[in-house]
């Protein structure tokens, strides 16, 4: 609210910082309240380093899949029928149970899209994690 002084035409362009008083206030009480909170120790259990090294065992060779532009599928270069995908990767996920093989697809750019999708199917129901498409 402005107020005008006697002699004064105009209004005073003087900020009321009042509220802006009252809200630094409220803020400080807040930050002194709290602080003593953030600064108590909390017990946290941190994993303890250890010298035992735990053997990796060695990843299994990648399997590459490839459609060519007749819509043939190769399992690592030899030919394989489609309807025979399901169990062969099945087989390759129980082989390699906690450890399973990158599945690399490689599709000819004249292949029908329905092979790919029978592919990727196939790789789905058999829990096939790692899945690349490569050229």
């Amino acid at each position: 609210m402005a107020f005008s002084a006697a002699g004064s035409s105009g209004p005073i362009a003087d900020i009321n910082v009042t509220p802006l008083v009252d809200v630094m206030l409220v803020l400080l009480i807040i930050f002194i309240v709290t602080a003593p909170l953030v600064s108590w120790p909390i017990p946290v259990d941190l994993p303890q380093r250890t010298t035992i090294q735990v053997p990796r065992p060695e990843p299994p060779p990648p399997i590459e899949l490839r459609v060519d532009a007749a819509n043939q599928l190769s399992w690592n270069g030899q030919a394989l029928p489609v309807a025979a995908l399901q169990a062969r990767l099945q087989e390759q996920a129980r082989l390699h149970a906690g450890n399973l093989p990158e599945l690399r697809i490689a599709t000819s750019p004249d292949a029908a899209y329905d092979t790919l999708a029978k592919v990727l199917a196939a790789a789905n129901n058999a829990h096939m994690e790692r899945i690349a498409f490569v050229q």
